[in-house]
């Protein structure tokens, strides 16, 4: 094995391409270079040496995403490596199988984010990791025969569910066998309202103490992969990625689609547009750290009255602008790619001044929050060193957004991967270094201050914005045929992390892959570890304080 560079690179220092190729040596059998990084194929036996150097070595900490796919004559996993301290200097590892064998190693030993990522390529391709810790489905039901997104598949084979299968999962709460064991297992979902949507948390107590959590999910699995590969870049994918995060998070899930086919299909959106979607962005911001805090107070101390109120009171007004901006109140349909749909509703005046009233307000409403929630002693209490997530276990699992930020790890695609028109304005990444429960959810109500001063600047830009110069779209081809083979991953940064695409163009006007990489994902892999060896309360608050939506979880 050869490997030319014996020193861990200072902290921010990049490697070259060279460099990296020496650093990986004969491990690497080609190159195959994608849109956004260099990539290099590896051989399938060599996977851990070659992650393990790229993140000890080159410091590449942060397993962004695992995409499988099959060609005609082989599957391919390529793990999407960036750094948490620039996120903006990434690699690709490729990893081709042949097609009667897919076996590869696991990279769980050096990632642990990628337990659950290769178990969704499992599920869903077919491709088998040697050395996993826990290799079964994870989207799919157990008794699924065949793999959705392999070659093979057949759509219309019946699925046989046994009558044992296609019980109830749940069983009543019971000891372990034979009656001396001090554990209980209890079942939490998947229909229960601190689960935040269709999710089912198995979970194994000592008494009241959490000793394992083991989220199960997939309730809500909707192909939308699949669906996004069978509709035309230009105007048919656009509609889905609303359904994604549904809450909230409509324009910022838009803009992981249309960022990604941006880049694929060389697209430059006008100036003007960009203000529009920065600003649009950051209104579904606000309105998801709203519902997270609301849905939050509820799960910790059962406050339906005032606070889920007041925050629902002030989402709905955020909701109304965007109405007014986008016809829509959640599944706006409003970016294009290339631009939005149309400009400023008219007369913009009047649109401008509802939305300074709303920035106007929002100060004393935020101190309001933090008068009746953060300093509430019951909700210190149960929010102050629980749920704890040092950063590094964060990294290990990909968390991103507020999760991340609040172990403090500084990391914000708005600012280290600048798109949009963030990098023209003022305004700051917040982190806190508690890594607790009371830690994440002070970054989000800190984030919706930062959003309120990105608004204002887009107002203040759009206002005085030439009139002959309100470009809203690019010139876009009628249909986009992106060169055969062309690759991209691409990301932003939505209300709950990194939510990135990626794209392989078969040179047809729709996607050979799409591959959604979705933060509240990665994030609830971590449950486990901030959950184990507290109380079952703490689980409930810990789950709250990921603000998960598992539209997004399960696509």
């Amino acid at each position: 094995m050869s490997t030319g560079i014996e020193q861990t690179p200072a902290d921010g220092e990049t490697l070259t391409e060279d460099e990296l190729e020496a650093l990986i040596g004969d491990r690497a059998i080609a190159r195959d270079d994608h849109m956004n990084a260099p990539g290099f194929v590896v051989n399938p036996d060599e996977v851990q040496s070659v992650l393990s150097d790229l993140k000890e070595r080159a410091g590449y900490d942060h397993l962004s995403c695992v995409t499988a796919q099959e060609y005609e004559d082989r599957y391919e996993s390529i793990y999407h490596l960036k750094k948490y301290a620039d996120a903006s200097d990434e690699v690709s590892v490729v990893v081709p199988t042949a097609s009667h064998d897919p076996v590869s190693e696991s990279a769980e030993q050096v990632f642990r984010t990628a337990d659950w990522h290769e178990r969704e390529a499992y599920d869903l391709v077919g491709i088998e990791y040697a050395d996993h810790p826990d290799l079964r489905r994870i989207l799919l039901p157990e008794t699924w025969q065949g793999h959705p997104l392999s070659k093979g598949y057949d759509q219309e084979k019946p699925q046989v569910v046994t009558l044992s299968e296609h019980a109830n999962p749940l069983e009543g709460d019971h000891r372990e066998s034979g009656g001396e064991s001090d554990t209980m297992f209890l079942n939490i979902g998947p229909h229960h309202p601190a689960t935040h949507g269709v999710l089912h948390v198995e979970t194994v107590l000592d008494g009241e103490t959490v000793v394992d959590v083991e989220p199960d999910i997939g309730y809500l699995h909707r192909c939308e992969e699949q669906m996004c590969q069978q509709g035309t870049y230009r105007h048919q994918i656009m509609p889905y990625p609303d359904r994604w995060d549904y809450v909230s998070s409509g324009l910022l899930n838009e803009w992981a689609y249309a960022r990604a086919i941006e880049d694929l299909a060389d697209i430059e959106v006008p100036e003007y547009a960009q203000v529009i979607r920065t600003m649009g962005a950051e209104l579904c911001r606000i309105a998801s750290h709203m519902l997270a805090l609301g849905t939050f107070a509820l799960d910790v101390y059962g406050e339906f009255t005032a606070i889920f109120q007041y925050t629902f009171r002030d989402r709905e007004v955020v909701q109304d602008i965007l109405e007014d901006l986008t016809g829509q109140r959640m599944m706006f349909n409003y970016f294009r790619v290339g631009g939005v749909a149309w400009d400023l509703p008219e007369p913009r005046e009047e649109f401008f001044e509802k939305t300074r009233d709303f920035l106007d307000e929002l100060p004393a409403k935020v101190a309001e929050y933090n008068d009746m929630v953060t300093s509430n002693e019951i909700f210190q209490t149960r929010c102050i060193d629980t749920g704890v997530l040092e950063p590094e276990v964060a990294k290990d699992y990909g968390c991103t957004g507020p999760v991340a930020r609040g172990s403090g790890v500084d990391y914000d695609l708005r600012r280290d991967d600048p798109y949009g028109y963030y990098e023209n304005l003022d305004w700051d990444v917040v982190t806190r270094d508690g890594c607790d429960n009371y830690a994440r959810v002070l970054t989000r109500m800190e984030e919706v201050e930062e959003s309120a001063k990105i608004i204002q600047q887009c107002l203040d830009l759009l206002e005085d914005w030439p009139e002959d110069d309100r470009e809203v779209q690019a010139n876009v081809p009628r249909t986009l045929k992106p060169d055969a083979d062309a690759e991209t991953y691409r990301a932003v940064e939505a209300a709950k992390g990194e939510l990135g695409i990626y794209i392989r163009s078969d040179g047809t006007d729709k996607p050979g892959r799409f591959k959604i990489r979705s933060p509240c994902f990665s994030n609830l892999q971590a449950l486990g570890e901030m959950a184990e060896g507290e109380y079952i309360p703490d689980l409930v608050a810990s789950l709250g304080s990921l603000d998960i939506v598992l539209g997004e979880v399960d696509r």
